[in-house]
């Protein structure tokens, strides 16, 4: 693997933007290290340290960090699209969007799929045998929970061209037209009461993030300080005085969490924090101009994806095992607690690792498909074809997310937009939408 990575830094080209790729590795790292920080786990059960300490609160204002994630991803999807069209030119509309869809989602859903087969095997395997109780069954239902960000970043993948063009013909009009439809509904609920429509704004909150990564990669965004400072002061203004709680994650037990669903005030947070990065954008230039530092960044890339998908299957391994040798757990928030987190996350960044090594072959991209000529025989259709697998692998991801594996034979479900999905159901839907992908990718060739 060393000299693979060593091949690869040495090989970037001088135009790529290697800041980007530290923000996508960094903004994971800092939610896989949220996750382990904020986990109070008993053994009664799994409980939030923010919600057992609420003046540790407003760091979320900070490491709430998915918002950059989602803008790192507007900036590749644009540059990976365009790239496409200019490299086939005589590709079909049909055909070069199957062909982009199944190249961001190969890498994507295929670890993804690993993992998904992999705990439902061992889910059902534990539940035959009898088990799925205490922190097994907490496990069970809570480890799927991370794929709603992968079920959000498909919608992403798949808006990409049209909204890509929103952008080149309207430019910041495109994200206040998204912003203000995200104002919109949060007024119908908030101050109409409407039901249900809180949930438009997984769409217009994310994806308006997302087109900010379409305005920076047309150099767009050139008062980062101003956006940083309207966003952090719009986010307090909400905060203070609307309906929104301080948290920039969710909450137990709270009546309006600020991310399911996302809400005005966390757009105005993704606001702060596109500005913050984009101020640190030259001091990380020159550090990312360091081959040691570089080449951290290319190796942490490569297995970014595998290593959040397995974190939280490390950090209950971790949590397993303490209470396997009756080591005690102390209070949530305790001296104790405190003094036991660096050997929790270590042990947790240590499973994490072995986990990365026998599942990171599967994040290595597949070669790239080609789109076909106008005309030429099975890209008719192609386009509409790998909309539906997408469609079906969104739906599929985040019902599992929901769901989990807990109760598997007993029929558990979770309501995914007012429709009851169980665990099977989903996987089901995840592998056929992305079966359909790769059939739309080669029939577009």
């Amino acid at each position: 693997m060393g000299s693979s990575v060593r091949e690869l830094a040495g090989a970037t080209p001088a135009t790529r933007d290697r800041y980007v790729d530290l923000l996508r590795v960094a903004s994971l790292g800092a939610v896989v290290l949220g996750h382990w920080l904020m986990a109070a786990v008993t053994p009664d059960g799994v409980g939030n340290l923010l919600a057992v300490v609420p003046a540790l609160q407003p760091l979320t204002w900070l490491l709430q960090v998915m918002p950059v994630f989602f803008f790192v991803g507007g900036f590749s999807h644009a540059l990976s699209y365009r790239s496409l069209l200019r490299k086939h030119p005589e590709g079909t509309a049909d055909s070069v969007y199957s062909a982009f869809l199944r190249a961001r989602l190969q890498r994507l859903l295929r670890p993804t799929m690993v993992f998904v087969l992999v705990w439902g095997a061992a889910a059902l395997l534990v539940q035959l045998l009898g088990g799925g109780g205490g922190l097994t069954g907490v496990t069970l239902r809570m480890v799927t929970q991370p794929l709603w960000f992968i079920g959000i970043y498909l919608a992403m993948v798949a808006f990409t061209p049209p909204l890509l063009k929103l952008h080149e013909r309207y430019g910041w009009g495109a994200f206040a037209g998204l912003a203000g439809a995200a104002v919109a509904v949060d007024v119908l609920r908030f101050a109409a009461g409407v039901p249900y429509v809180e949930f438009l704004n997984f769409a217009f909150v994310w994806l308006a993030v997302h087109q900010l990564g379409f305005l920076r990669a047309d150099g767009r965004i050139r008062r980062p300080a101003l956006l940083a400072g309207a966003g952090l002061v719009t986010a307090g203004a909400l905060v203070a005085f609307g309906p929104y709680p301080l948290s920039m994650v969710g909450m137990p037990g709270e009546k309006v969490s600020n991310m399911a669903p996302p809400t005005l005030a966390l757009l105005a947070h993704g606001l702060w924090l596109v500005g913050a990065v984009e101020l640190l954008r030259a001091p990380a230039a020159r550090l990312l101009e360091r081959p040691r530092v570089w080449r951290t960044v290319v190796a942490a890339n490569g297995v970014a994806m595998t290593a959040f998908l397995w974190h939280l299957t490390a950090m209950f391994g971790v949590y397993g095992a303490m209470l396997a040798l009756d080591v005690e757990l102390p209070a949530p928030a305790s001296a104790a607690w405190w003094a036991q987190v660096p050997l929790r996350i270590a042990l947790a960044a240590a499973l994490t690792a072995a986990l990365v090594a026998a599942f990171r072959t599967f994040e290595r991209p597949a070669a790239p498909t080609a789109p076909g000529a106008p005309g030429a025989s099975g890209t008719s259709g192609a386009g509409p074809l790998a909309a539906l697998g997408a469609t079906l692998c969104l739906l599929g991801v985040l019902g599992l997310s929901m769901v989990g594996f807990g109760g598997l034979l007993d029929g558990r479900t979770a309501l995914l937009i007012a429709i009851p999905v169980s665990a099977p159901a989903a996987v089901a839907m995840t592998l056929g939408g992305w079966l359909l992908v790769e059939r739309a990718g080669r029939a577009g060739r």
